[in-house]
């Protein structure tokens, strides 16, 4: 039956895992002098060999031949630990066993000897998920274990593991390999396995597993059907968009081309490409122009390896250090946003984003188009627009002549509070009184009822006071009143036409209208009339 190759080439001695060796030679000495720890806690990321290193330390101490510190592989205790079938030694994974009956039963089991090797051995997977409970029933045991036993723990999150468990254990702490380390060992197992693997596959490959051999092997495994593995293979393979994909939409977006960065994410989307593994690649691109930017010397070890020197030096002309950390930061939330769903949407509106930073108010984007126009300040860029020729005069267009305004007369600023009435001939067909009684005393009462008719009631108000009276003699209507507010009031335009039609009306005549204060002379017609033309000339008062 088939094995995946990170199983079948899975390290079985110390001398075969690849770049631990500050731990692998740590542990090697310990079985070596006998001065081992009752509780080991292996720390780091995925595919670094935590597991793997537990395994073997399980079989070095209870191998019944070592060879420098290394298990035999060939004794009975080694087959058995290797194939499963030695129960002293158990793999428990804390991910489905994290309950306090799990570890209660695992307490219960471990105070008995054991029954075919040296030491009983329990190794605990993901030890961050047990539960607190799960946490409390360990520790006692941790504390004050049996000589025969042994626990190695393993996690890749150290601080959801309690202090009183880290404080009795033994801690080694395993790190991400490097790149040379990844290739090597991808090539040696494509040569045992008769794989046509070229050297920049396995750089690829590398690159791609973050540090991790067990990814390295399960892509490189992936990669294993198709004839000779190259970069276009590894890329199809793993549904990458391909370094020169990813440098073309990073030339578009320089370019702020965001229809033929549209079109190419299009392209790639009906490939078939995933929309997270593409803006994942594309800020691995602007991490790596990043890095190489800030630390030209000593971040080239930090690079990816994906794209070549030329590549990210052109890209780091263009883009100045704000830029790149404002995309960074637009892809990063665009990769989180991809959760909720709409992946295409959310990955368009992240590529608009990036070619037109106009778009966002945020301080990232507003710090990189300071960053842009302080760069074009310094290479000598124009920043105005290029002069135009000058096309010469344009044909003037005939437009109507502006009438001529009307001549008004000098503004004269004398003041003057008096109105005037110009009386009016008002045509008498059918007087409402006969002239005889139109003589009467209560004349000029009907005169001022008849005018507050025909006024709105903020006006009529004026007219039906108990201080108003009105006398009609030889064509004069004079209506006094007791104060000179109210006197203000009456000389109204308004209300002026309406005394005069009102008087006209019942006397059958034109009529002028004058208003006096009780107790004060009535000014002399002369004298009223010269004021009153004198307000005449600004058009304040129109006079009909």
């Amino acid at each position: 039956m088939y094995q995946a190759l990170y199983r079948k080439w899975r390290p079985r001695t110390f001398d075969d895992v690849v770049g631990q060796a500050h731990i692998t030679e740590t542990l090697k000495q310990q079985v070596l002098s006998g001065h081992l720890s009752h509780a080991y806690l292996f720390i780091g990321s995925r595919g670094t060999g935590k597991t793997t290193c537990a395994k073997i330390l399980a079989k070095a101490v209870n191998c019944e031949h070592p060879v420098n510190g290394n298990p035999c592989n060939e004794c009975s205790i080694c087959r058995g630990i290797d194939e499963g079938t030695i129960l002293d030694v158990v793999e428990m994974d804390a991910a489905s066993n994290n309950g306090v009956d799990n570890v209660r039963q695992l307490r219960d089991e471990a105070v008995f000897s054991p029954a075919t090797a040296k030491k009983r051995v329990y190794i605990i997977d993901e030890v961050h998920m047990l539960s607190t409970s799960a946490f409390n029933a360990l520790l006692k045991i941790l504390e004050e274990p049996p000589e025969h036993l042994m626990f190695i723990l393993a996690t890749t999150e150290l601080n959801k593991v309690p202090a009183t468990i880290l404080s009795r254990c033994q801690r080694h702490s395993f790190k991400r390999l490097d790149t040379s380390s990844i290739v090597g060992r991808l090539r040696y197992v494509a040569g045992q396995e008769g794989i046509d693997l070229a050297p920049e596959a396995a750089a690829l490959l590398a690159g791609l597993s973050d540090g991790g051999m067990r990814d390295a092997l399960s892509m490189l495994d992936q990669c294993s059907g198709r004839g000779r593995i190259d970069e276009d293979a590894v890329y199809a393979a793993l549904g990458l968009a391909g370094s020169r994909e990813i440098a073309a939409l990073l030339r578009h977006i320089a370019a702020h081309d965001t229809a033929a960065a549209l079109t190419l994410f299009g392209r790639l989307w009906q490939d078939g490409k995933d929309p997270a593994t593409l803006l994942g690649e594309l800020s691995g691109l602007e991490r790596d122009i990043l890095l190489r930017a800030v630390a030209p010397k000593g971040g080239r070890e930090l690079l990816s390896g994906a794209y070549g020197d030329d590549v990210l030096a052109a890209f780091q002309k263009t883009f100045p250090v704000e830029a790149l950390i404002n995309h960074i930061g637009i892809l990063q939330s665009a990769l989180a946003d991809l959760r909720a769903g709409q992946a295409k949407t959310t990955c368009e509106i992240a590529l608009i984003t990036l070619c037109e930073p106009e778009l966002s108010d945020s301080l990232p984007a507003l710090r990189e188009r300071v960053a842009a126009l302080e760069q074009a300040l310094r290479s000598g860029a124009a920043l105005s627009a290029p002069q135009q020729p000058d096309p010469g005069p344009e044909p003037a267009e005939e437009l109507p002549p502006l009438p001529e305004p009307p001549d008004e007369p000098p503004f004269d600023p004398t003041p003057s509070t008096a109105e005037r009435y110009e009386p009016q001939r008002v045509p008498v067909q059918t007087p409402e009184v006969p002239p005889a009684a139109a003589q009467g005393d209560d004349l000029g009462a009907q005169i001022l009822a008849r005018a507050a008719k025909a006024l709105p009631v903020g006006r009529s108000i004026f007219l039906t006071g108990p201080d108003v009276s009105a006398a009609l003699a030889d064509g004069v209507l004079t209506v006094q009143t007791g104060s000179d507010f109210n006197r203000s009031n009456l000389e109204r335009p308004d209300v002026m036409q309406a005394l005069g039609t009102a008087a006209g009306e019942l006397s059958g005549a034109a009529v002028e209208v004058r208003i006096t204060v009780s107790g004060a002379p009535a000014p002399a017609a002369a004298e009223h009339g010269d004021k009153l033309s004198a307000l005449e000339k600004f058009k304040i008062v129109k006079f009909q």
